[in-house]
């Protein structure tokens, strides 16, 4: 998300490669996950804790952002209904942030499971001045805020056609002007059915049809509250980033885009009021200038000003030593993920529209050897090859099948087959900051190169990759670029399905930036599979219907899976009770706290 992305997708960071959003836990060899090190009775408060990386949130706005590094940052000075605990064992299982309790049948659902209604915690508070509670209304708007015309969120399709009348006050939000005051008119104009402030402290839900994952669904950070001075600003807007309110431990101290983020501490919270923050440290600095192989020298080498790693993993190159020596700041954590995939551009001018054409698709995924790029991402111990859409682990149809296992002699034939007996040219989009992604970017070249295609390198700052190509339509009609390196996990846990098709593949209603669906793949058939699947009645039939969406996906070919990875993840000795959260694809810096004779600075 991914991420992202989005998870997830995002559901993407830099490193080995990374998403929007990634999925479950787990260890091997390093750090015990997601247990960290260190213990609660042992931590020491107070210090600096200092990120280095080199790429930036996407959108300093939490009903916009879709990507790791913008979800990370968040659970510094954000707070969700509900969200994912550093907790061994349970980071991947929804607990109650802003709401009092889960909710279940009789207590908080309705006996259809179409109502969700939800107490908001007394006592937690927005950073205004004098400090204000966080109400039902703040979450109203929060939800309103997410289809904006200017910068919806970009997993809009996952409830779109969930909550009810969602998709109307969305599609009547697109007709409005992008001007703040032409979005906060709407938004204060407009009822939206479906999410309502019962009183201050309570928000309800109706939903279409039932669904058991909704409360994971509220994990996403597009859900999150929002104060009404956010009214002022354009959503996701540069200046609305200068102008954050936090109800989470810290507040943005500064923000310079691309360069640095600073957080203090939030005067306004209290942490009898946030059973998810402990808040150890008392500024976190991020530092979004440093290289990836710096990042790892100086996490390694005791650098007084590096503790965490901020949107870049250890190098590809440097896992096999790590993991053989053991080192105990290494922690690698299995995940449920697409991640990296090849995105296929369907509306590219290019060539005559080659990747218009899904026999051009269908040969070029048969000329790109998976194993090869596995093997420059760190190695199959760390690369789970992946041929389809769903990888393991997300419950319900997830199935293993390979339409176009390697075979370039094949691929050559049929790229001859397909109007192209002379091969044809490709641009292909990567983050050269990435070590992964300028790899693989050469071991795609070099397989393709053998039919006759050649691949010319658009390579991009972290901190544009997203916001400056695959979300805006136009540069991919204008063939920009043919072929970009991205990847995606579950939005939430449990029934993800829906979290993979709905904002991938799901046609127009997936175009950004309203969704993630890049590459413009729109199919009439997988479509209708799609809907079928959203609106199963039972988790078996859903199951069914996803497998043959993911069937219809594949031999269409929009996408070439590589590797449902394991993410690693690499911390200074000195950071303590270092808890991976997959949905961050990090450590948890909410939680981490620094051995008292290295406190940063």
């Amino acid at each position: 998300m991914t991420r992202n992305s989005r998870a997830l997708p995002w559901v993407a960071a830099i490193g080995a490669i990374s998403l929007g959003l990634a999925a479950c836990s787990g260890s091997t060899g390093g750090t015990t996950v997601p247990g960290g090190s260190g213990s609660a009775a042992a931590a020491v408060r107070g210090g600096t804790l200092n990120m280095l990386g080199a790429g930036d949130v996407d959108y300093m706005d939490p009903n916009v952002s879709y990507y790791s590094a913008g979800y990370t940052a968040l659970r510094l000075w954000s707070r969700q209904l509900f969200t994912y605990p550093a907790q061994a064992g349970q980071v991947t299982q929804a607990v109650p942030d802003l709401a009092t309790e889960m909710p279940t049948t009789g207590k908080g659902v309705s006996s259809d499971g179409l109502t969700y209604t939800i107490a908001i915690r007394p006592g937690a508070k927005w950073s205004t001045s004098p400090p204000r509670q966080v109400t039902a209304a703040d979450v109203v708007r929060g939800v309103k805020r997410t289809c904006n015309p200017a910068q919806p969120f970009g997993g809009l399709p996952d409830y779109l056609d969930l909550i009810v009348g969602m998709k109307s006050f969305c599609d009547g939000f697109a007709k409005v002007g992008t001007t703040a005051a032409a979005i906060s008119d709407y938004l204060n104009k407009t009822d939206l059915p479906g999410v309502v402030a019962k009183d201050n402290l309570t928000v309800e839900f109706k939903l279409v049809h039932p669904a058991s994952f909704f409360p994971d669904m509220l994990t996403l950070t597009a859900f999150s509250p929002a104060p009404k001075e956010y009214d002022a600003y354009v959503p996701g807007s540069a200046e609305l980033g200068q102008h954050t309110i936090s109800d989470g431990p810290y507040v943005v101290e500064s923000y310079a885009p691309t360069k640095s983020i600073t957080f203090t501490r939030n005067p306004a919270w209290t942490a009898a009021t946030d059973p998810i923050r402990k808040a150890y440290v008392d500024k976190v600095v991020i530092n979004e200038t440093v290289t990836q192989d710096s990042v790892q020298q100086q996490l390694q080498t005791g650098t007084p000003t590096a503790d965490m790693e901020w949107d870049v993993f250890p190098p590809p190159s440097q896992l096999p030593a790590l993991i053989a020596k053991k080192d105990p700041n290494l922690n690698l954590g299995p995940g449920s993920s697409t991640n990296p995939y090849l995105l296929f551009n369907t509306v590219s001018p290019n060539s005559n529209g080659a990747l218009g054409n899904v026999k051009v698709r269908q040969a070029l995924s048969e000329a790109i050897s998976r194993t090869n790029i596995i093997q420059v991402l760190g190695g199959p111990k760390l690369n789970q090859a992946l041929s389809h859409v769903l990888p393991p682990v997300i419950i319900g149809g997830e199935k293993s099948f390979d339409l176009y296992p390697y075979d370039a002699t094949k691929a050559k034939a049929d790229l001859a087959a397909a109007g192209y007996p002379n091969g044809l040219s490709l641009k292909m989009l990567y983050r050269n900051a990435s070590q992964g992604q300028s790899k693989t970017f050469q071991t795609v070249q070099q397989d393709l190169s053998k039919i006759g295609v050649t691949v010319v390198g658009v390579p991009s700052p972290n901190a544009d990759f997203y916001t400056k190509y695959l979300q805006v339509p136009t540069v991919a009609r204008r063939g920009v670029w043919d072929l970009a390196l991205s990847g995606w996990g579950a939005d939430w846990y449990g029934n993800g399905a829906v979290s993979f098709f709905n904002p991938l593949f799901y046609g127009k209603v997936a175009f950004p930036p309203s969704g993630s669906n890049f590459g413009l793949y729109d199919n009439p058939a997988t479509n209708t599979v799609i809907e079928q699947a959203n609106s199963a009645k039972t988790t078996d039939e859903a199951a069914t219907m996803w497998a043959q969406a993911d069937q219809q996906v594949m031999k269409d070919a929009p996408f070439f899976p590589i590797t449902n990875p394991i993410q690693a993840n690499y911390r200074a000795s000195q950071v303590q009770n270092a808890v991976y959260l997959p949905s961050f694809q990090n450590f948890d810096p909410a939680n981490v706290w620094l051995s008292a004779d290295k406190q940063g600075g």
